[in-house]
């Protein structure tokens, strides 16, 4: 993990490029208005934030309460109450979204696509829930139902993301495909819940993507390059991601209070397996690629 002052560097460096263009375009509506200053900047208040997704701790109370305002104080001498932190944290949501893009890899020519669940409550509790009213759904995964959102990921070899997208849960897995992959090359790896002759054929024609599959029960056939056997086997990848970002990013839990918190923990968390410096990959035998 990067250490705090690297970290602080990087999220620092981005804001002071960042906040002049977005402060240029936003939209006023002719009033003026006090714009008092905060003892904390926003590259402060990020780092803290992003660096709680590195640390053991799983509550953010007790993290800010014990790491941050005992251990960190040298480190970050304006610090403020934790209830005005929390009342700071919806404005950070535009920069942390901007800055996770800044974060993305390369693209090589390799990718693996998946989605997971990011429940919000229990399935008890579905119909008493209203923090996420009208924004999260009820779906379905291959173990169980759920309540909540699905995100959508896609990386390369070297465990990168390449580009992160995240939908109510009842959506179908193909829809967001053709969005999530803009900007990418190559050839894409998928479950089967990603099998569509037509969605295929719409990347191959228009983005020049190849995705492959594996079949389902119920389908013919057909022959397939043995790099590309070999490239599924390999697919698992993804899901060791997927596994960390739960487990260790702690992207998702069913505490939240309000739906921007909730989702500027799903991206801090993201940012934050970004910077790990050693994330799961595949070793490529580039021999046994077919030439060009």
């Amino acid at each position: 993990m990067l250490s705090l002052e690297e970290l602080f560097c990087s999220v620092d460096d981005f804001c002071q490029r960042f906040e002049p263009q977005w402060e240029g375009q936003l939209l006023g509506n002719g009033l003026q208005r006090r714009k008092r200053a905060r003892s904390l900047t926003l590259s402060e208040i990020m780092t803290i934030l992003i660096a709680f997704h590195q640390s053991c701790y799983r509550n953010f109370k007790a993290y800010y309460q014990e790491k941050v305002q005992k251990q960190w104080s040298a480190e970050f001498p304006e610090l403020v109450s934790y209830n005005r932190l929390i009342e700071w944290i919806p404005s950070t949501l535009i920069p942390l979204c901007a800055y996770l893009r800044s974060c993305f890899g390369t693209c090589s020519g390799i990718s693996f696509m998946d989605s997971t669940s990011l429940k919000v409550c229990h399935n008890r509790r579905i119909k008493q829930h209203k923090v996420f009213k009208n924004l999260a759904a009820r779906g379905k995964t291959s173990v169980d139902w759920f309540f909540g959102f699905k995100l959508h990921l896609v990386v390369n070899d070297q465990g990168e993301l390449l580009n992160v997208i995240m939908t109510p849960g009842n959506t179908d897995d193909r829809t967001p495909v053709p969005q999530l992959l803009q900007q990418l090359i190559g050839k894409v790896f998928a479950d089967k819940g990603y099998v569509s002759q037509k969605l295929a054929k719409q990347l191959l024609e228009t983005a020049g993507i190849q995705l492959i599959t594996k079949l389902k029960r119920n389908m013919k056939q057909r022959l397939m390059p043995l790099t590309d056997r070999l490239m599924l086997r390999k697919r698992s990848v993804i899901e060791t991601i997927i596994d960390q970002l739960k487990n260790i990013s702690q992207i998702e839990h069913s505490r939240h209070r309000s739906p921007v918190n909730c989702f500027v923990n799903i991206i801090c968390g993201l940012i934050a397996y970004c910077h790990q410096p050693k994330k799961p990959a595949i070793a490529i035998d580039y021999n046994l690629l077919p030439s060009r």
